[in-house]
């Protein structure tokens, strides 16, 4: 009979569908009179059946429940596998290839979110009907965070299909998408008053550290890891290019992002706490910054909050925020005082400078009181083809000088 996308008619009451799994052709009959209708329905189960081939959902048994081939397809080596003794000997191997900070961001999300959630499951059994259903139980995360806990199981998967101990990744052309959580990505500035009321209650190094970070806007890591050779006085930038995480016991080369190796403008207050910082590890080793307590190195981010950032809050009775926010305080203060954009994520690291003026949308200066003055100084000078005025009627006025022609090419 004839041959429609793979469909054909066998006989007066079955129809056979032709596709490929697993790179084997395959040739199952439904029992189905073929008329138009059922020839139709056929096609769109034969389209339906390749896309589930494609995003790894496809169960053989489910379809064909009675074919022979679905006890040959029914043994991979996922079936046995557990996702959890999967994820765990993945990372062993990535840990040589990956970066420390990024082998624990791994080690974290597999900790707290995949193992918990998918860990039971047999490597093949993974559908996306699971990765829906562990969305709709947490809508309280970001788009951004489940971006980066679905990446790290996108990547293991990847390298499991590559081993041939799957058959297709599930997550492939998977997409999140925005969810309002409450929250602008986590961004929450510290005021001014909270910043002095902050400061108010540190001391010494510590005192020196925090005031550093609300105005050079370092990450965490890239603050515990600066050394003195790192300072460039004369031009007055320090330069980043390490950065030290959890667990490390000397800082990294290289930074989260190819833009972070930079160098950060040292305004006066950083120029201040440094200087005054001087006095306590200037003369002692490499390390510009040490914990008080025990005259090292900062380890990371968590003796930080422990140590001295939690209680200072609590005594200025400021609302807890991590030890990060003063990274995004750093950006909000820059922008709403009407600093360029680019400029502000050149100091902040960011690759795409479009992405930082989508993350602090509200606080860039769009009202400025002098808005447009620099311009207007700069093109109504003696010898410029056009001036600028305020017309009668008290709006906009753009008029041309006496005597010249209005140079459209000038502006």
């Amino acid at each position: 009979m004839g041959d429609k996308q793979g469909v054909r008619v066998r006989s007066e009451s079955s129809i056979e569908i032709d596709f490929y799994y697993r790179k084997v052709r395959c040739r199952e009959r439904i029992k189905l009179n073929p008329t138009p209708k059922n020839i139709a329905y056929s096609t769109k189960l034969k389209a339906r059946i390749e896309h589930e081939i494609a995003t790894g959902e496809f169960d053989y048994k489910k379809h064909f429940p009675e074919s022979p081939r679905a006890l040959l397809f029914s043994k991979m080596p996922g079936d046995s596998l557990s996702i959890q003794a999967y994820l765990k000997s993945w990372l062993a191997t990535e840990e040589d290839n990956i970066k420390h900070s990024t082998c624990l961001g791994y080690a974290k999300i597999l900790k707290y979110h995949l193992v918990p959630t998918f860990g039971k499951l047999s490597l093949s059994e993974l559908r996306r009907k699971h990765i829906y259903d562990w969305l709709s139980k947490h809508v309280d995360l970001s788009a951004k965070r489940i971006r980066n806990i679905l990446s790290v199981l996108r990547i293991a998967l990847d390298a499991a299909l590559e081993r041939e101990l799957i058959e297709a990744n599930p997550l492939i052309g998977f997409k999140i998408r925005r969810r309002t959580t409450g929250r602008s990505e986590d961004v929450d500035p510290f005021s001014a008053e909270e910043r002095a009321a902050i400061l108010s209650k540190l001391q010494g190094q510590d005192r020196n550290l925090i005031q550093f970070a609300f105005w050079t806007g370092l990450r965490t890591s890239e603050l515990v890891a600066l050394d003195w050779p790192d300072i460039d006085w004369i031009r007055g930038v320090a330069v980043i290019s390490r950065a030290l995480t959890q667990g490390m016991d000397e800082p990294e080369d290289g930074t989260k992002t190819d833009a972070g190796r930079r160098e950060v403008k040292l305004l006066p207050s950083a120029l201040q706490a440094l200087t005054a910082q001087k006095a306590y590890t200037f003369f002692k080793g490499a390390e510009i910054f040490q914990n008080p307590r025990t005259g090292e190195r900062w380890t990371g981010d968590k003796c930080i909050r422990q140590g001295m950032w939690a209680p200072a809050l609590q005594k200025a009775g400021v609302r807890y925020r991590k030890p990060y926010q003063t990274r995004h305080t750093y950006a909000s203060m820059m922008l709403m005082a009407g600093e360029h954009v680019m400029w502000v994520a050149k100091q902040m690291g960011h690759t795409d400078w479009s992405l930082t003026a989508k993350r602090y949308s509200r606080w860039i200066t769009s009202d400025m009181p002098d808005a447009g003055q620099k311009a207007a100084r700069l093109w109504s000078q003696p010898g410029h083809n056009t001036a600028v005025t305020d017309s009668k009627d008290g709006g906009e006025g753009g008029i041309r000088t006496p005597g010249t022609a209005f140079d459209r090419t000038t502006v």
